[in-house]
């Protein structure tokens, strides 16, 4: 109950917006409509009607805050199963909103790291220079001159945000539990992780942690920065982290103004984006042309600078294999293995005909593959070939959400650089190369090196687990024995009793003949004693005594 007065203002926001028109036609509409019935009762027009119904979403929202706002987000990467229109939509939702002045930044400061701030930094901007949902960001200069920014939570907002979750939970159940689609798209599931990435991004220490692995990763690159964080004055609700001075990778006239190679500047996105997911096994999630600039130096040869690495993605072993082979398969036509791989990989159910799915796959892809290469979009293939398998069961993978919207985000970053951009042309070698590496004796020599340290720790217990695995053995094998040996006699018992059960029914049958029938009688009659007795006997024996 205590989610009640929050799912008041909602269906309140869903009726100002008309959101009902979402379910017409589905099963749960009619009902939906009583239960808004009283909130349309006092909005007899709304200047909302107007609108269509994608924006209308994208407007309530919006007015909902920064916990359904960030869900638009996310679910605006789920394009497999909703409407291209509706996740154009939702992909332009802005998390802008006015700075909070209560309490005040030196406040907040004093409060997180039990000093004052005069004796952190020499100059601090009182006004942020730019606020959104979650948190807000001012400049600062340290007691040593280093320039930095000093990213603050917003006041109140875990509250506000975990009672927005309780109650996303209990609309996911509701539409798990009642609805066709909601089975195949596990949306308790895609909440769990939503607030995994929500309560991350309330924690900066979090953020300070992603940012420093990433930084590690990159040392040195001459493709991507990522800025230092000052850890002595970070907390879980305080990041202090170093100024960069870039270029917003959106502002396309001042990378034009500074004879920037967008050719090379697109082919190092993607570059970046494949070292990430396949090297590192640890790539930003949260690639959005406001968290990314361009360093202004050396413009023939540009370096990226990412921030704001809140959200960070990552796969199993088996996700990021299963990922690569299918990659590579769909570059080369190779549908039927696209569709082995489905099922080898449980995405699709095992029952699942292999020649029909290829088929389907085939229908989708080929279309595609006859446009020059550097027209077909690679997310919207995947997007395409993930609705194909929709129609055979297939379920969502809440594990591969955050690399469907990176790659989209990418891949349509660096088209909006260089138009011309050939995706293909510049993951296929490098996929290639990954699966190379991969299959490398040395690689594989490797990997046996790393092991042998374990191995030689647990070599001096080897004598006792083999004694123990013997043991366990010759008990198991006398568990299963006794149980075989059971499980016969009752196998035997039960026919006994079965054939027992089925002859007298037999012998019932002759004696309500010899009762009831009198022809049957009278040939009785002229039956000699004995030999009706021993007929008798004969038929008991063959009944009763087996």
């Amino acid at each position: 109950m205590s989610h009640l007065p929050r799912l008041n203002k909602v269906l309140n926001i869903v009726a100002k917006y008309r959101l009902d028109e979402f379910l017409k036609g589905q099963r749960g509409y009619r009902r939906l409509c009583l239960i808004l019935l009283p909130y349309r009762a006092v909005r007899l027009f709304s200047r909302h009607e107007q609108d269509n119904k994608n924006r209308r979403l994208r407007k309530a929202m919006e007015e909902l805050g920064p916990i359904y706002i960030k869900f638009g987000q996310l679910l605006s990467t789920r394009r497999d199963f909703i409407d291209i229109d509706l996740a154009d939509e939702l992909q332009s939702l802005q998390d802008n909103v006015p700075p909070f002045s209560s309490p005040t930044i030196d406040s907040i400061i004093e409060t997180s790291l039990g000093r004052s701030v005069d004796s952190v930094f020499s100059e601090l901007e009182r006004t942020p220079f730019a606020s959104a949902s979650v948190a807000q960001v001012h400049r600062a200069t340290l007691l040593n001159n280093d320039e930095v920014v000093v990213k603050v939570i917003r006041p109140g907002i875990d509250k506000t945000v975990a009672a927005d979750l309780k109650l996303l939970k209990w609309l996911a159940r509701q539409i798990e539990s009642r609805t066709d689609i909601g089975k195949r798209l596990r949306p308790i599931e895609v909440v769990n992780d939503y607030q995994k990435i929500i309560f991350d991004e309330l924690d900066l220490q979090s953020e300070a942690a992603n940012t420093s692995q990433l930084k590690r990763n990159f040392e040195n690159s001459a493709v991507l920065y990522v800025p230092k964080i000052y850890w002595d004055f970070s907390t879980k609700d305080m990041l202090v982290m170093e100024r960069i001075h870039g270029i917003p990778v959106a502002d396309i006239d001042a990378l034009a103004a500074q004879e920037t190679d967008f050719k090379k500047l697109a082919e190092t996105g993607l570059e970046i984006f494949f070292t990430q997911v396949f090297e590192h096994n640890f790539f930003h999630a949260d690639m959005h042309p406001g968290n990314i600039f361009v360093s202004k130096e050396n413009p023939q040869n540009p370096q990226y600078i990412a921030i704001d690495c809140a959200i960070i993605g990552s796969l199993t072993a088996d996700d990021q294999e299963y990922l690569a082979k299918n990659l590579l398969a769909i570059f080369k036509r190779d549908y039927r293995k696209v569709a082995e791989l489905h099922v080898a990989c449980g995405w699709v159910p095992r029952h699942t005909k292999i020649h029909e799915f290829e088929s389907a796959i085939r229908s989708v892809c080929e279309p595609i593959f006859e446009k020059p290469l550097k027209d077909i979009s690679f997310g919207q293939l995947l997007v395409q070939l993930f609705r194909t398998a929709g129609r055979f069961d297939m379920e969502v993978q809440p594990s591969l959400v955050l690399l469907q919207k990176t790659l989209l985000n990418v891949e349509g970053l660096g088209r909006q650089l260089y138009p011309e951009l050939d995706l293909w042309q510049t993951a296929l070698p490098y996929l290639e190369n990954w699966n190379a590496k991969r299959l490398n004796p040395f690689k594989l020599l490797s990997r046996i090196q790393e092991n042998i340290p374990n191995w030689i720790d647990q070599l001096p217990q080897l004598p006792q687990l083999l004694i123990d695995a013997a043991t366990q053995s010759s008990q198991l094998s006398e568990i299963n024995e006794a149980l075989r040996q059971q499980q016969a006699a009752s196998a035997k018992q039960m026919e006994r009793q079965s054939r027992r059960s089925r002859n007298a029914g037999i012998f019932a049958l002759i004696a309500a003949a010899v009762t009831i029938i009198p022809g049957f009688n009278d040939g009785i009659a002229n039956v000699p004693v004995i030999t009706l007795g021993l007929g008798v006997l004969a038929v008991y024996l063959l009944c009763f005594r087996r």
